[in-house]
């Protein structure tokens, strides 16, 4: 069962051997914020983009072992049109040797455009569809939703998780310890609909050694940050994974730390131009944290219980327990 999981691990164990060094030598450096906190100041120069290392094994070990070839092409396709999007913020960062890479406005055009794309697919011919899981069903009861209203919701919902999951990044190892916790509890989650042995599990199976090898060069202290390239992909394989097994309202439960960090940003920003005045110490909230005293080891490991947290909290509702 566990075969994908440990080719992946081991491929992105080894290509980190490679990328490290790579990203150093090409230069795409970090470019830390001037109005960050002080203890990261000495991460600007760290390489970049090495979402590039969970990102490869995860796309080959996935149409590897994938049975339905044609549908895993279409899912790999998606992630990687939103890590792309996330790899062309990253360069202009790196070109500008500036922390704003594409604006807000482009950001948002390019992550909806493919967000609707997969969700037209994915309910006019997904094997998904329209159906989700009803709450305290046990897996078993479904309804339908017309898609006129699904694929607008899919839309919003995918555009969500992919920029929450790239403000989460932001201390080493958060993004990828918190996605991991979620992919685990959707894993054993996809057991009570095929056995383990659909297409989404595979999925899940080979993003877990992948981002489990990489965490090896993104841990406390980094010697690499994953970038957008790799927090959009996290958040897009999140979104495409719940979205097939019908379950994508429960990412707002056991995804409860992309909610905080994407609202901690949407008070700040608010409050501020009504007030002048901030809520937090700085946005997204995990940076409010640091400023108060937390190391980042601390804020991980307590983001990462919350999202366990959540995970529990989630199988209540799923009628799983």
């Amino acid at each position: 069962m566990w075969q994908p999981t440990l080719i992946a691990l081991t491929a992105s164990i080894l290509l980190g051997l490679i990328i490290v060094p790579l990203m150093k030598r090409l230069k795409f450096r970090q470019t830390v914020r001037e109005d960050g906190p002080r203890t990261h100041l000495h991460k600007s120069g760290i390489p970049t983009m090495g979402g590039l290392i969970f990102i490869i094994p995860i796309i080959g070990a996935a149409i590897i072992f994938s049975s339905d070839k044609l549908s895993a092409l279409v899912n790999i396709g998606a992630i990687v049109l939103f890590a792309l999007v996330g790899m062309a913020d990253d360069l202009i960062k790196i070109i500008k040797k500036d922390s704003d890479g594409l604006s807000v406005l482009q950001k948002t055009i390019l992550l909806i455009v493919i967000a609707a794309g997969y969700s037209v697919y994915s309910v006019l011919w997904g094997p998904a569809g329209t159906e989700i899981v009803i709450p305290f069903s046990q897996m078993t009861g479904t309804i339908s939703i017309p898609p006129y209203f699904y694929i607008p919701f899919l839309t919003i919902f995918l555009y969500w998780v992919t920029n929450s999951a790239n403000l989460t990044d932001g201390v080493d190892g958060l993004a990828s310890s918190v996605s991991i916790l979620i992919f685990v509890f959707l894993l054993s989650v996809s057991r009570f609909l095929d056995a383990g042995s659909n297409d989404m599990s595979v999925l899940l199976l080979v993003s877990i050694g992948a981002v489990l090898g990489f965490l090896m060069y993104n841990a406390n202290p980094a010697r690499i940050f994953m970038g957008d390239t790799g927090s959009m992909a996290l958040g897009a394989i999140i979104g495409i994974v719940s979205i097939q097994l019908g379950i994508p309202w429960i990412i707002f439960i056991v995804g409860i730390i992309f909610i905080i960090e994407a609202l901690s940003v949407v008070i700040q920003v608010g409050y501020y131009k009504l007030t002048q005045r901030r809520v937090f110490k700085m946005a997204p909230i995990h940076h409010h944290f640091e400023l108060s005293g937390w190391k980042e080891n601390k804020v991980v490991v307590v983001f990462c219980l919350v999202t366990a947290v959540g995970g529990v909290v989630s199988y209540w509702i799923l009628g799983l327990f």
